[in-house]
């Protein structure tokens, strides 16, 4: 059943959730990739809903979308920063989908009358999708969410069991992450999780050929020969990942331990030996920028568990790669800015050589965010709006620059005189939430001579979206007018992608979600440019500081 060129990794995880398996994941196809192989990757969830889409941050982190238009797990992200592989509906699959497939194929009598059953039923669905899924790389990174011993991923790593054994040797590798900690008041490296962990893993019918080991040191020869004798696995396979100071550092450190030389020799592939100088220059700027700091305040309502922003927070600091610099990011949250008086919004902004306004659903926190982009309009402090960013930066111009008192977005005024962000007809016929926005890859047009256009350095780009509401095309003339540049549309130019402010050090604003094709070696240039009016904004508010003046840049509103 297993398909014969492909050659399986199968990453799970053990003790605690968030363990790094992901990461893990990305880190070893970086370096497979870096062989000259070509590598896939698939992310299994065992949570019942059919993806992330309608789960909250705070419940899974990012969503990240596909340029299919799939919603998927922020492991995906991982997967396409590190390597050149690209993901696609077919790369996430969760208990969901799975059981969802199963029942539609009973309902119709796909199953001739059978008892349907985990087992072969459920396990086979899992199976033909991951086969499906990776048969045209050489090694496919299969990678199964959840900690061992859950009982809600016992399909899949049945699945894993039954697919390792078809595929025969030399053809599947079990990769398990796990966890070797430090306990202070002993004074000593504990292996008893990790021997736990394994004993989980043996239980069930999959024996690990390789451990990962997270530690907070590295691991001398003999606790990797302790963990061997309980482990059952060889001591040369027993690989220490030791916390890196950033993660673009890992695929040097697991290159270090030998873990892909290991991986070849297993799955009896020969390969050239990695290229790793792309790595070692992401690592060798972001431990020591040469050209200063640049302090951006991020400003959601999501701040509080930082996966909300996962791909956000990675685009940014490519942003700082790109410019050879570093970047502060304080998070803020918009909740507290709505209760803010002009001075306290001052002090908690005044800090900010560029202020960001990311995606988002729902009323809470908006007005906070509104208050943020005026504060960056009005103070010329670099603004980039993203998704929702964009649609409050409309409706803070609309309000307090184009005289359309009580402008809002439809999502949180239906009553609004001046719906300036609003649902196009297609939408308001929608009942369900999940899978139903404007989601994935849709072509944008820019204007000849804007800002957009110049960053780019073309006038046809395409990017991810997943949002609902747009910007309403009956108030577009009306704002026109009072000086705010729609500079990026579709092509049909029904639907407005970026808009800009002439005239303001850096005002730019976009209805998709860039962060989701920017890598650490090919930045977006969307974040480098951001950063770069950041950096250059620090660097004059430095200049005035030295010469004891205030050259702070501020830029007045248009006129009325």
């Amino acid at each position: 059943m297993a398909a014969k060129r492909t050659k399986y990794i199968f990453t799970t995880g053990g003790v605690v959730s968030s363990i790094g398996k992901g990461l893990a994941s990305a880190s070893l196809g970086a370096l497979l990739e870096a062989r000259g192989l070509r590598v896939t990757f698939m992310k299994l969830d065992p949570y019942i809903n059919v993806d992330p889409g309608t789960m909250s941050p705070y419940q899974h982190g990012e969503v990240y979308v596909t340029d299919d238009g799939a919603e998927t797990d922020l492991d995906l992200g991982h997967y396409e920063r590190f390597t050149s592989a690209r993901m696609s509906r077919g790369s996430n699959v969760t208990t969901g989908k799975i059981y969802q497939a199963v029942i539609s194929k009973e309902r119709r009598g796909e199953y001739l009358g059978a008892t349907v059953q985990v087992i072969p039923h459920i396990t086979d669905e899992i199976k033909s999708r991951v086969i499906e899924a990776t048969q045209n790389a050489d090694v496919a990174i299969i990678e199964i969410g959840g900690t061992v011993g859950d009982i809600e991923s016992l399909p899949f790593l049945e699945a894993i069991r039954q697919l390792k054994l078809e595929a025969g040797a030399n053809n599947a590798v079990s990769m398990h992450v796990t966890l070797v900690p430090w306990i202070g008041a002993a004074g000593e490296l504990k292996t008893k999780p990790t021997q736990h962990s394994v004993k989980e893993m043996r239980e069930i019918g999959v024996q690990p050929d390789i451990l990962v080991c997270r530690t907070d040191r590295p691991l001398s020869r003999s606790i990797k020969e302790k963990i061997s004798m309980f482990s059952n696995v060889p001591v040369d396979q027993v690989v220490a990942a030791v916390d890196a100071s950033n993660i673009y550092e890992l695929p040097i450190l697991l290159n270090a331990e030998g873990i892909d030389e290991k991986v070849c020799e297993l799955l009896n592939i020969w390969s050239r030996a990695p290229d790793l100088s792309g790595w070692q220059r992401v690592h060798e700027r972001f431990t020591r920028p040469t050209k200063g700091t640049a302090k951006i305040a991020v400003v959601g309502k999501y701040v509080h568990l930082r996966d909300s922003y996962k791909s956000l927070h990675e685009a940014i600091i490519h942003g700082g790669l790109a410019n050879d610099c570093r970047v502060e990011l304080d998070y803020v949250d918009s909740e507290q800015l709505e209760k803010a008086s002009a001075q306290e919004l001052e002090q908690r902004l005044s800090g900010a050589d560029g202020i960001l306004v990311p995606g988002g659903f729902g009323e809470r926190g908006v007005e906070g965010k509104i208050k943020a982009i005026g504060y960056a309009r009005e103070h010329g402090v670099p603004f980039f709006g993203i998704c929702l960013g964009m649609q409050l930066a409309v409706v803070e111009y609309a309000r307090n620059v184009a005289s359309m008192e009580g402008a809002n977005s439809a999502e949180f005024d239906a009553s609004s005189r001046f719906p300036v962000i609003d649902l196009m007809p297609e939408q308001r016929q929608v009942r369900d939430k999940g899978a139903t926005m404007r989601l994935g890859a849709y072509p944008c047009r820019l204007d000849q001579g804007s800002l957009a256009s110049t960053i780019y350095g073309a006038t046809e780009i395409s990017e991810r979206h997943r949002h609902r509401y747009e910007v309403n095309n009956d108030l577009r003339e009306q704002l026109a007018a009072k000086g705010l540049r729609f500079s990026g549309t579709s092509p049909d130019k029904r639907l407005v992608e970026m808009i800009e402010l002439p005239g303001h050090p850096y005002f730019v604003g976009c209805q998709f979600h860039p962060e989701l094709k920017s890598r650490p070696m090919s930045p977006h240039p969307l974040f480098v440019h951001f950063v770069k009016a950041s950096l250059e904004r620090a660097r004059a508010l430095a200049a005035g500081s030295s010469r004891g003046t205030d050259d702070r840049p501020r830029a007045d509103a248009p006129a009325n």
